[in-house]
């Protein structure tokens, strides 16, 4: 903020003052460099580079369909928002093919790091969803189409897990759309449209779980589902 105060040191009479006849020298206000947007500001990055890190940070990913504005951001300060990202224990997962990115805990070996992301803890029925939709999308790739899920596909794909829960009917029913809403909610399932009941597998499970996790996991659940056991959610 610029203060103007008026001089005193001109006399009452308008007389003048040995100092007139030299000449004033106005120092112009410094123009902001285009990459500080605030007093104080030490950051690198351009504006768009620090939305889409805020964004990274906020969770769960940045999408390029989703964020058509940053996602191009991403790109062209992907080197400074990395070293960001390692400044705070985190890496970017990055894959230009899905259009899909996000963060996650490096792997600080010895040594003691914060953790920074919050963590979701997963139910039996959460995870043997993200298997389901984990195998959905890899269908999809294989056709080269979008993988597209409903949510009464869903609900039948999981019923085989009921009986693996102390709970009746409704309750089950219950958990399996509390699980499908925080795939929801973390954008892990996206609506089409103005369908509610349809959704779009993110591209971002491909990074979540490999090939090789998905295989290893559907031996789990296939034993699972073919005998007998009682777990609780």
């Amino acid at each position: 903020m610029s203060w103007h105060e008026q001089s005193t040191d001109t006399p009452i009479d308008g007389g003048a003052d040995e100092h007139d006849d030299e000449p004033v020298v106005v120092t112009p206000v410094l123009r902001r460099n285009n990459d500080v947007f605030y007093m104080g500001d030490t950051g690198r990055l351009p504006l768009d580079g620090r939305r889409a890190l805020c964004q990274l940070l906020i969770g769960p990913s940045i999408d390029q369909l989703r964020h058509a504005k940053l996602w191009p951001a991403l790109i062209r300060s992907e080197a400074a928002i990395r070293s960001a990202l390692s400044d705070l224990f985190l890496e970017l997962v990055l894959d230009r093919e899905s259009g899909v990115a996000f963060t996650r805990q490096a792997d600080t070996e010895d040594i003691d790091a914060p953790v920074l992301l919050r963590t979701s803890p997963l139910t039996f029925i959460d995870s043997v969803l993200l298997l389901h939709l984990r195998q959905q999308l890899a269908e999809a790739d294989a056709r080269g189409v979008r993988a597209v899920v409903e949510d009464a596909e869903l609900a039948e794909a999981l019923a085989v897990y009921e009986r693996h829960l102390s709970t009746d009917r409704a309750g089950f029913n219950r958990r399996v759309a509390s699980a499908v809403q925080k795939m929801k909610d973390n954008h892990i399932l996206t609506r089409l449209g103005g369908d509610d009941a349809r959704h779009e597998v993110s591209p971002a499970l491909k990074l979540m779980f490999s090939a090789e996790d998905v295989a290893v996991l559907a031996q789990v659940y296939r034993r699972l589902r073919e005998a007998p056991a009682d777990l609780d959610a």
